[in-house]
Formats: C-alpha cells, structure tokens, sequence
C-alpha cells in the first residue's frame, strides 16, 4: 500500500483496525428492524418490520459540545459517546418517538484505535440503553484541523411514533402537573461556562478535587457523568399515561425549554424546594458567583427530563420512572400565565 497517505498525516491501517474493533460494541446494538451488514455505504433499516400503521419519523442530531475539552483532559474517553446518544434521543422521545437507530460522526486528528474504540464503545452503551440500532457512521482522521489528542462527536438519530400518538403539546391544559425526571448531573450543556468556573477562576485540576465539595469526587469524576437516557421510562409512561406533553431540558435550562413543550398561551409554575438540587449546582453557584437565573438559564438544576399530564396520572408516572431505576417529582404546573415563574425557595444554600 502506497505511505503517501501516511507521510500526509493520515494512517489507513489504524482506520482499519479502529472499525475491527468497534464491530463487537456494534454487534450489540442489534434490534428488529436492522438489514444490512455493518460496514455498507449505508445503514439500512426495515421500517415495515415493525407493527406500525401509520409511523411518522422523527429525527434528531447533535454533538457533545465542550464536554469533549474534559474528556481530552481527563484521557477519558468511554462515556463520551453515552453524551452523543443522549442529547439526540432526549430530543425525539420528547416527542413520542420510539428511537429506531443512530448515527455516529467522529472526526479526530490522528486515529488511535484503542481511543476509537472507547469512544464508539460509548456511543454503543447509549444505543443500548435507548433501544435503537447503531447502523452506521464515520470515522476521519484530520490532521491539520484537529490537534493529534483531540477530536469532535457528534450524531444522528431516527425514531418513529404512530401519527395518532405523537406528542405535540396541542392537548396540554392549565393545571396539568409537571413531573420532572432526575438528571444525573450537568449532563451536556453549559460546559464552557462550567470551565470557565473550573479551571479559569478556580485553577482546579481534572485529577483534582474542590475545595469544599470534596464528596464530589475529582473533577473528571463530577463533570464527565454521562447524561441520562430517557427514553425506556418516558415511553412507557407515554404508552400507559395521558401524557400532554414532554420536554428535554438541555442547553437554555428550565427558560428555554419548559415553553417548548407547548402553545405560547400558556406557560409553567415551577415550586422550588420540590427536588434535590444536585452537589455539583451548588458548587457552581457559589464558585462562580452565579445568579439564580443564571442556573435556571443555563443548567438542569437536576432535571433533566419533563412530563405533562393530568395531575391525577401524576403519582403512576413517579412509580414508572422508579420502576427504571429513576427518581422523579412533581415540580409544577401549567399554567394560562405565559413564561417560567417559580414559587418557594431553594432546597439547601441556594437562595
């Protein structure tokens, strides 16, 4: 084989060995519906496989965002991919998708395949965690535009919901309950201001703990946690519930995207005080001199997924996420006010 190629900064043979060893994290995301090998031009799936009358597909993409600068740091490279999945298949569940199959883009300076592997190993464990097929995907290698230990993620997923079924936000009414679905922690968004704290202001190491909140652990430990998944207990609550609507609350926190969920006349209520605001929120406020609303702007606040139904559906969809092994809490309710408000007070030292 020609080394112009490899004189050029790019290794086809590590290419080669990277897609050997990420066909077993593959091989597991298998489900009904997949056709194809792995390693086509492209991902094949069989829709009509599956027992829907009229499906409407619904889509989603997004990366990992400045999360990645950690796991550069940290050489930590195994729950990135749980991220990529994640902030996709968040978005679809949300509205009443069941995820079908994912797509994985990964773009790196130089390919390492054990690094490779650890990343698609990662994108793997998300797939599993959310029921869909990892069909296909890309791997490049970038000298030039990317730095040898660095690299980029992102992803795409697919998911499909009977057109009777799909949750718009059109049947939402004031005095629906909001329950809220525990995150895990920062989860995907807000990174550049959670480094900007971290290591600008504070000077901490990523091997390193903080001063105070030590019970956090180091700081890979307390900001590489891996997103949560929701779609397992969300699903099922779609499927036994009166469930009005849902939200995923990423980057924007409760402002943003608690009025996505529905019509622009009515908006929320959210009792504060009504679930645990995680450790690692609290450090950031006081760390970073953060306002109240700059969390609730930018952060989960420990919140990582809603729901809106009726209030009397309300304790049957906190005993379904339990049954999946998530906490979850009545937080508030809708409202004919528009926006975000909040009643009560922070649980702890935030105020």
């Amino acid at each position: 084989m020609s080394k112009a190629y490899e004189k050029a900064g790019v290794n086809i043979e590590a290419g080669y060995e990277s897609v050997e060893r990420m066909k077993s994290h593959v091989a597991r995301t298998s489900r009904k519906g997949v056709a194809g090998a792995f390693g086509g031009f492209g991902g094949m799936f069989d829709l009509s496989a599956l027992e829907y009358k009229e499906p409407v597909l619904i889509s989603g993409t997004d990366g990992v965002g400045t999360k990645l600068k950690l796991a550069f740091m940290a050489d930590r490279h195994d729950t990135i991919g749980i991220d990529c999945v994640a902030m996709c298949v968040n978005d679809i569940v949300a509205q009443g998708a069941e995820p079908l199959y994912f797509l994985d883009y990964v773009a790196l300076g130089k390919a390492v395949p054990e690094k490779v592997e650890a990343i698609v190993k990662g994108v793997a464990d998300g797939c599993v965690q959310s029921g869909a097929a990892l069909i296909g995907g890309e791997t490049a290698e970038m000298p030039g535009l990317y730095e040898e230990d660095e690299y980029d993620l992102a992803g795409f997923a697919v998911g499909a919901c009977e057109k009777s079924n799909l949750v718009t936000g059109d049947r939402v009414q004031a005095g629906d309950v909001l329950v809220g679905i525990a995150s895990s922690g920062i989860h995907s968004n807000g990174y550049s201001l959670v480094r900007h704290i971290v290591f600008e202001q504070l000077g901490a190491d990523i091997n390193g703990t903080i001063a105070g909140y030590e019970d956090l652990g180091t700081v890979a430990d307390a900001l590489l946690k891996p997103t949560k998944i929701y779609a397992k207990p969300v699903l099922e609550m779609h499927q036994q519930l009166d469930v009005h609507a849902m939200g995923h609350i990423t980057g924007g926190g409760f402002f943003e995207n608690l009025p996505r969920m529905f019509s622009e006349e009515f908006g929320v209520e959210v009792d504060l005080g009504a679930w645990p605001v995680l450790p690692v929120f609290h450090m950031l406020k006081e760390k970073g001199k953060l306002t109240d609303r700059d969390l609730y702007s930018v952060f989960n606040m420990g919140v990582g997924f809603v729901v809106a139904l009726p209030e009397a559906e309300a304790e049957k969809a906190i005993e379904i996420a339990q049954a999946h092994g998530e906490e979850a809490y009545v937080i508030g309710r809708v409202t004919k006010q528009a926006g975000v408000t909040f009643n009560g007070e922070h649980d702890g030292t935030l105020s």
